[in-house]
């Protein structure tokens, strides 16, 4: 499987106008469906007068978990056009939101089609979009007898060091990509005193 994947860097914010619409396209970097939840309910607080807050959203590095919401706008008009700029970007880990202003003149299926995708496109164009790993976390308890052969695996293998407890018992939290993880879980346990806390 695949231990790469596109997402964005940062919120991003993008603008589509239609005859007096107006589509508000914001887009997050996000890990799970919680973050998402919390993130379209803050949004409808925030444009609380706005017709519409239609959105689409991928998880996962299999890309297997998403969904599309219309907020009440015709059925596939809204929450599928954004989802389709999403899976084109091959993007993940990502939520699109767009926020409709209605602006008096309906637009018919294919105009809001249309102006869904092109908020979804715009945000996108405006997003950084990078390049994350997929990465695995390891915790490991060892004597402080050992800390140099810890740390010399360390420096080799290059994982990165969330957390550090170093007292007679020492603690590590590490974090490396999958693909790496065998081998760095491997040399660790070569190591006598060496417990894996996972």
């Amino acid at each position: 499987m695949e231990d790469v994947y596109k997402t964005i860097k940062e919120p991003a914010e993008g603008l589509y106008k239609e005859k007096g619409s107006r589509f508000i396209a914001l887009a997050y970097p996000v890990e799970n469906e919680d973050e998402i939840k919390t993130i379209v309910a803050c949004l409808k607080e925030q444009y609380y007068d706005a017709r519409h807050h239609c959105f689409a959203w991928r998880l996962g590095v299999a890309k297997t978990c998403f969904r599309a919401n219309d907020d009440g706008e015709p059925s596939s008009t809204a929450g599928k056009p954004i989802l389709g700029q999403i899976q084109s970007q091959d993007l993940t880990n990502i939520l699109i939101v767009v926020v409709r202003y209605f602006g008096g003149t309906k637009l018919g299926v294919s105009g809001l089609i249309n102006a869904y995708r092109e908020a979804a496109t715009d945000v996108l164009r405006n997003a950084v979009v990078i390049e994350k790993t997929v990465d695995e976390r390891l915790r490991i308890r060892f004597s402080y007898l050992v800390m140099n052969d810890i740390m010399k695996i360390v420096k080799e293998e290059v994982p990165e060091i969330l957390e550090r407890h170093f007292e007679l018992e020492c603690e590590m939290l590490l974090s490396i990509r999958q693909k790496d993880m065998p081998v760095l879980r491997s040399r660790l346990a070569q190591i006598e005193s060496v417990d894996f806390l996972d």
